[in-house]
């Protein structure tokens, strides 16, 4: 898991991490929900290489969590690269299972054929010329 220390730590995260989904966990140190569901999200980062958790402090951030809407911790974010956000809500380790089950929603395998290409991008992308497959004949 990422500790996010500001703003700019924010961003500069979701905008490295492409297309893979983004799980932010909003915490407090002095949340005792925050403390008891860590060791469970701990687990699920390290069973999710393929996932990047972001955690952020809210009591270190709090102008930034005031404009993402967090107002109860602990607090999760999902994003995808050009998606967005996908799904925000609180949770508390009862309801552990919430998590998981937006992971297998949001997890999905990709296709990916790069950036979507809007009608003024079309002058500037030459079509690649087809190629015939090579055969090796053993």
């Amino acid at each position: 898991m990422i500790d996010i220390h500001s703003t700019e730590d924010f961003l500069r995260a979701l905008s490295q991490a492409g297309d893979k989904l983004v799980i932010v966990e909003f915490y407090g140190t002095w949340c005792g929900s925050c403390r008891a569901l860590y060791p469970k999200l701990c687990r699920t980062a390290e069973e999710n290489p393929d996932i990047l958790f972001l955690k952020v402090n809210f009591d270190e951030n709090k102008p930034m969590c005031k404009r993402l809407n967090v107002r109860v911790l602990p607090y999760f974010h999902f994003y995808r690269g050009a998606d967005g956000q996908l799904e925000s809500f609180s949770c508390s380790l009862a309801k552990f299972q919430k998590i998981k089950d937006s992971i297998a929603l949001h997890n999905t395998a990709r296709c990916s054929i790069g950036p979507p290409v809007g009608v003024g991008d079309l002058l500037q992308i030459s079509a690649p010329q087809d190629k015939p497959a090579e055969s090796s004949s053993r």
